[in-house]
């Protein structure tokens, strides 16, 4: 599995620590910046990870941002991205079962622990199908792809 990840300014040290989880977990990933704490819009960093992940180079994307509430809104404005924002395991799990999440965006306030958990859930957790593929459907309808 191949990992996009980006951050803000106010991610950039809680990347460090994500990085680490992936590279102990075996996981491949790419790093779409920002590369230190200057400032820089997250909106910018979202649509790199947003449009690696939506063009199939990348199977899941990461974002994160002091919230994660801005990275979210700004991924999911690139057709094709179903951004999940998750502060727990549960949601990170709910996000891939049910909503076939492929970018998860995540708080830069979160403890090592509870990230790990999120990332282990939403790296493994595959999509459920069944009764969720025909919400996926009208989802994919709003953004004009069906």
């Amino acid at each position: 599995m191949r990992i996009a990840i980006g951050n803000d300014h106010r991610g950039f040290e809680f990347k460090k620590k994500v990085i680490n989880i992936l590279t102990e977990l075996g996981y491949e990933y790419q790093d779409f910046g920002s590369y230190d704490t200057k400032s820089v819009d997250y909106p910018d960093i979202a649509r790199k990870v947003g449009e690696a992940v939506a063009s199939g180079k990348y199977d899941r994307g990461i974002l994160i941002c002091d919230t994660g509430i801005g990275m979210s809104i700004a991924a999911n404005k690139v057709k094709g991205i179903r951004a999940a924002l998750c502060y727990d395991a549960f949601c990170a799990t709910r996000a891939r079962l049910h909503n076939d999440a492929n970018v998860l965006a995540l708080a830069a306030r979160l403890s090592e622990k509870t990230v790990r958990e999120i990332l282990n859930n939403f790296l493994t957790t595959g999509f459920e199908g069944g009764r969720h593929i025909k919400r996926i459907n009208k989802i994919e309808t709003i953004e004009g792809q069906g």
